[in-house]
Parts: C-alpha cells; sequence; structure tokens
C-alpha cells in the first residue's frame, strides 16, 4: 500500500495527530498500521507477530494517554512496532534492524517515546513504578503505564513488581496484552498455568451448561426473571473473581479489569478513558491474537514471531540453498542422541525451544524435555535440583538470557559442585538484535565462577564433541557457547569423542606470530593467517577450545617459539579470554612475551548484520590480519611482557 492509499496514516507524524481524529476513525488507523507493518516487515524482516496483535492496544494508549507526557513503559520491546509507527519513525520503519537504522527493539536515546529500552522480557512493570515513584517525589500527575506481554508474565521478576506496587499503592496501570502464548515453541507455545486455568474454567461444559440453562429458564419468567437474570449476572461475576486470574491480582493489591478484546480499539479507548485517572494500581487484561490480520502469521505464531524477509502474498521466505545447518540444529540433533545413549540426559530451555534447537529434542522424546517458560533463574535452580537426584541437565539459554540467573550458575551449581551443563546460544555478535542480544559478556562472567569449566567449538564437530565432554564431565558445572550462525559445513563422523579437558590444538603451524583464537574466531584467525602468509608472514594459528580451564602447558610452548602472541576472541576483552591468557604467561614467569588482545571494545554494539559489525570491530579475518600486522611492526625488537 502506497503513501497516497493511507487516508489517516501518512497524516500521523506524532500522537498529538492521532488524537485530532475521532473515535470512530481509529478503526481505520488500526487497519492501515497494520498493513503498514506488513508491508515494512516483508521487506526488511524482524519481529512480526507480536507487533500485529498490538496494533489496536498501541492506538487506543496514545489516543488516550497525553504521551510523551504520560509514560508508556513497553515489556519485550519486539511488541512494539505499532508504536514507533505512531510515534514519528514510520518512514524510518524500513530501516529497522539494519546498520545505523532503527532499533528493533525499545531504545531510549531513539525517541523520548521509548521511556525506557526493552530488550529483554519482564522488566516493564518494575521501571514503570520507578516511573511513578520519581513521579510522585517531583509532585507531579503524568500517568505511568506499563504494557506487558508476549510470555513476561511467565518470569518472576513481574509478580516481584507488583507485589511491591501493591504494597506502595502508587497510581500505576498496568496493561496485561494477554495473547495466549508465552513460548517461542512451534510446540508447545501455550506454558501460562494461570491462562490455562482461566481458559478451561470459563470453557468448561457443566460450567457453561449452567450458566446456558439459567438464561433460557429466567427468560420465561418476565419482570421475575429479570430480577434473577440480575442476581445471577452477579453471581457469574462473584465465579469469575475466583476462577481467573483477577483473583491473583486483587490479591497482590491491584484492581483487576477485564480480560476484553483487545482488538475492538473502540472498546479499548473507553476501557483507558474509565480507568486512568482511578487511583492506585490498575490492572487491566485484554485477550489479544499474535499475528492478527494477516493469515500467515495467524497460522504460523512461532515460525512468524521474527522473521526474514518474505512474499508479501504467501509469507513464505526465499530459502537458501546448498547452506551448512545452524548450530541449534547441530546441537538439537546431538542432543538427541546423547539422550538416547544415557538416560539420565535432560534438555531444559526458558521459552526458546525453537532458537535452542531443542524442538528437535521435544519432538523427539517430549519426556527428556523442559520448557519453563521466560524464567531464567527458575530454569537453573531446576537444573540443580535434577542434579542432586543424579541426572544431567543440559541448560540451553542464549547468552544474554543467562545473565539474569548469573547468581543461580553460581550459588545453586557451581557452590555444590552440580553437573549442570550450560549451552549458550548467541554467543558474540549476533546481529540485528543488537546490544540487548549480543553474546558480549559470557566469556568474562562466566570465566570468573570457580570450579566451571567454559569451552567455544571452532565448527559444528567439536561442538558434538565438547557437548559429549561435558555431559560426561560430572565434576561440576561446564558451559559451551557457540555463535548464532551457520555452522562451518564440516563433515561428521558418527558418535562422539571426548576432549581433553584443558587442552587445545594447533591448527596452521607458523614462525612470525602465534594466533590464539577461541571459537568462532578460530576460522577468523586462519583466514586472516592466509592473508598474513601472501605478506611473508607465517601465522601459527591455535584453537585453545577452553577458556578455562586454560592450556597452560600449549602457552608455554608457544612462549618458547614466539616473541608475539595475538589473542582473538568475540567476547569482550576485560575478563575475557585474553586475560586468562596473560594470567597464565604471568603464572609460569613468562614476561618476555608481547601479547596483543584482539575482542570488542569496551562499549556496547549497535545492530547490523554480523558480518557488516565483525568487519566494524576488526574481528574478521582482514581485520584480525590488519591488526597483526600493526602489533608486528610497531613491537618489532622490542617484545617485552606488555598489554597491548
Amino acid at each position: 500500500m502506497s503513501e497516497s492509499q493511507y487516508r489517516f496514516l501518512h497524516k500521523i507524524n506524532s500522537p498529538e495527530d492521532l488524537r485530532k481524529l475521532s473515535v470512530k476513525d481509529l478503526r481505520t488507523v488500526s487497519t492501515e498500521v497494520r498493513d503498514f507493518l506488513i508491508d515494512c516487515v516483508s521487506k526488511t524482516g524482524g519481529h512480526f507477530g507480536a507487533g500485529l496483535g498490538s496494533v489496536e492496544l498501541a492506538v487506543a494508549l496514545h489516543y488516550v494517554f497525553n504521551t510523551p507526557e504520560d509514560k508508556l513503559v513497553w515489556d519485550t520491546g519486539h511488541q512494539a512496532y505499532p508504536h514507533k509507527i505512531l510515534t514519528g519513525r514510520r518512514d524510518r520503519m524500513f530501516t529497522i534492524r539494519q546498520l545505523h537504522g532503527l532499533s528493533g527493539f525499545l531504545k531510549r536515546s531513539e525517541s523520548e517515546y521509548d521511556v525506557f529500552g526493552a530488550g529483554h522480557a519482564s522488566t516493564a512493570i518494575s521501571a514503570a513504578l520507578g516511573v511513578a515513584t520519581a513521579r510522585d517525589f517531583e509532585g507531579k500527575s503524568y500517568k505511568a503505564v506499563a504494557i506487558v506481554g508476549d510470555g513476561s508474565l511467565t518470569g518472576g521478576m513481574a509478580y516481584e513488581a507488583m507485589n511491591n506496587a501493591g504494597l506502595l499503592k502508587k497510581d500505576l496501570i498496568v496493561v496485561l496484552n494477554d495473547n495466549q502464548m508465552v513460548s517461542l515453541s512451534s510446540v508447545t507455545p501455550n506454558l501460562w498455568s494461570f491462562h490455562n486455568y482461566f481458559s478451561e474454567a470459563l470453557t468448561h461444559p457443566t460450567y457453561n451448561k449452567f450458566k446456558a440453562n439459567v438464561w433460557e429458564l429466567t427468560g420465561k419468567l418476565d419482570t421475575f426473571g429479570d430480577r434473577l437474570r440480575q442476581v445471577a449476572q452477579k453471581f457469574e461475576k462473584g465465579v469469575k473473581a475466583v476462577v481467573t486470574p483477577g483473583m491473583l491480582f486483587e490479591a497482590l493489591g491491584f484492581r483487576y479489569f477485564g480480560p476484553f478484546n483487545g482488538h475492538n480499539v473502540v472498546k479499548l479507548v473507553e476501557i483507558f478513558n474509565h480507568v486512568k485517572d482511578l487511583k492506585g494500581p490498575i490492572l487491566i487484561h485484554v485477550r489479544t491474537q499474535k499475528g492478527k490480520g494477516y493469515a500467515p502469521a495467524e497460522k504460523e505464531i512461532t515460525g512468524m514471531h521474527g522473521v526474514t524477509p518474505f512474499d508479501k502474498i504467501t509469507g513464505i521466505s526465499p530459502k537458501k540453498v546448498n547452506e551448512a545447518p545452524p548450530y541449534t540444529t547441530v546441537f538439537g540433533q546431538a542432543m538427541v542422541e546423547l539422550c538416547r545413549e544415557n538416560p539420565k540426559v535432560v534438555g531444559i530451555t526458558a521459552a526458546m525451544p525453537d532458537g535452542t534447537g531443542l524442538t528437535i529434542l521435544q519432538k523427539a522424546m517430549p519426556e527428556r524435555f523442559f520448557d519453563v517458560g521466560i524464567a531464567e533463574q527458575h530454569a537453573v535452580t531446576f537444573a540443580a535440583g535434577m542434579a542432586t537426584e543424579g541426572y544431567i541437565p543440559v541448560t540451553a539459554i542464549y547468552s544474554t538470557f543467562l545473565q539474569r540467573a548469573f547468581d543461580q550458575v553460581v550459588h545453586d551449581c557451581a557452590l555444590q559442585e552440580l553437573p549442570v551443563v550450560f549451552v549458550l546460544d548467541r554467543g558474540g555478535l549476533v546481529g540485528s538484535d543488537g546490544p540487548t542480544h549480543h553474546g558480549a559478556l559470557d566469556l568474562s562472567y562466566l570465566r570468573c565462577v570457580q570450579g566451571m569449566i567454559v569451552m567455544a567449538p571452532k565448527d559444528e564437530q567439536e561442538l558434538r564433541d565438547m557437548l559429549y565432554t561435558a555431559v560426561s564431565y560430572g565434576k561440576g558445572p561446564a558451559a559451551i557457547r557457540y555463535p548464532r550462525a551457520n555452522a562451518m559445513g564440516v563433515s561428521l563422523r558418527p558418535g562422539f569423542q571426548p576432549i581433553a579437558i584443558g587442552k587445545a590444538e594447533t591448527v596452521r603451524t607458523g614462525t612470525s606470530v602465534a594466533l590464539l583464537a577461541i571459537g568462532h574466531m578460530v576460522p577468523h584467525s586462519v583466514q586472516a593467517a592466509e592473508l598474513l602468509a601472501q605478506e611473508g608472514l607465517q601465522a601459527e594459528v591455535v584453537n585453545m577450545r577452553f577458556v578455562k580451564p586454560i592450556d597452560d602447558e600449549m602457552i608455554r610452548s608457544i612462549a618458547g617459539r614466539f616473541e608475539h602472541i595475538v589473542t582473538v576472541e568475540d567476547n569482550v576483552i576485560e575478563g575475557g579470554f585474553g586475560s586468562a591468557v596473560l594470567e597464565s604467561l604471568a603464572r609460569q614467569g613468562l614476561t618476555h612475551i608481547a601479547v596483543k588482545l584482539l575482542g570488542l571494545p569496551d562499549s556496547f554494539i549497535d545492530h547490523g548484520q554480523p558480518a557488516e559489525l565483525y568487519r566494524i570491530v576488526k574481528l574478521d579475518g582482514p581485520g584480525i590480519a590488519e591488526s597483526t600486522r600493526e602489533f608486528l611492526t610497531t613491537r618489532h625488537g622490542k617484545a617485552s611482557f606488555a598489554f597491548v
């Protein structure tokens, strides 16, 4: 749909423009926002289904509340694409998630309407309560509204915030955008027990038969029947108060309204106008449909949660041919093999079975698979509990999501020396999801945990063998991290082979400089060595495999043959792999070595395609070669123990 075909949207450059329209026009606006969103994301890719479901909600909120003076705090920011369209970013939506373009999440530096950054779930109520408390300190009267959806209420932090809000009794509105999907699972997306309880109770045949019979009987009794119907309605409301989530929210100190149809924009406006001036914590429960208004997304609610560019008519993305499988697929297939070999191995994830590859295990052996919802802390301690009884839980969580459970990794797993295996997808730079999802810290935050084994594979065969090694280790926790990428395309041999803990391997010999690399940076370093060889510089490339324990013997051997070492990692330099190498050199008294540490800078990397980002931070093959060349030029003849 071209700009000229829109009746209203092309004139809406801010919520103020939206508020000039009549309420009856909002249905057309909602249709136009949805059409624009489909047109945009079909070209750019990005998060899709959640935004389609929140269109009417975004329109009604910006229509009723005086944004940006009133503060809207969105949870799981991928549901906020319609919010972006309505807040002056419509013309830039075709740059979303692209290098130097709009963020795919909420970002304070991008717009005054983005009150709080949101890339991870379950944060909105806490943030909005903080905003409301600060407002009261300042003696101001603006509204604070948290919009919670797409599974955020499976996260315990949301309930911690509601409990505190109920005690503080601040004027706060929470909108629960309940789209009945709380896990990115193509098999079992509905994991919220409150939703299941609510749906089962109000759709139970006995309950509905009773309701129908009462209504039919009282319809025959004239005036007396009308009075009976009024009593029956009050009784039904009382029953709903007991059997719906409203009971829980009321117990936490919230006044509960709902559930309402989240796609009736006129009704939503009426509701928001009714509650916006009420005092104390308010919760409005709206029911929406993920993928609403676009048939392929309504049918494939998981598959079209996040998409690459697709054909707008069919909803199908072009398939790339002759590509190696993603690491997630290699991991998922290996898990099925290991579970068949060992009855004590189980798989656990936190609402990301498709994203981590564990859907493969879920389909093959569902009894050995557990999806706990967006609850990383619970996932880790749940795994620890299983480990106390002799099981080997393989806990697959994105690198940045495991950050949310750091205390559980330390206190519940490492301190008790429990054999929990952590598999971290999305290590390094993930691309278009940007800084909220870049796995830039995992080597550092895991390496400092006492007794933790930390490893990273150079290719898919090594991933399989590392997983087997971790499952067989049994003396404490072990972690494996790998990138969001297709694997290297190496041939896979049948079965598994153990890898000696803490032992590296040389993948290319040389005489000029040693490149010590970890994980995804090994093939990049091999490419750098090939480029340097064209200039007469012979770089030795070592696949270190383990960040902890570090291979002291290999480092001692390297120090005996080279005066220059370059370490390469796609993790922040501070406390990471390079730091481990420096510590090994210092521990062994090898003070004659000049060392260059290559890694991610001490700043947050924006979004873009992975190849673009690795080029920018000079961690692709040419970048590593350039940094190595400069290091050898400036340090030639001046070798000494140095952090360069």
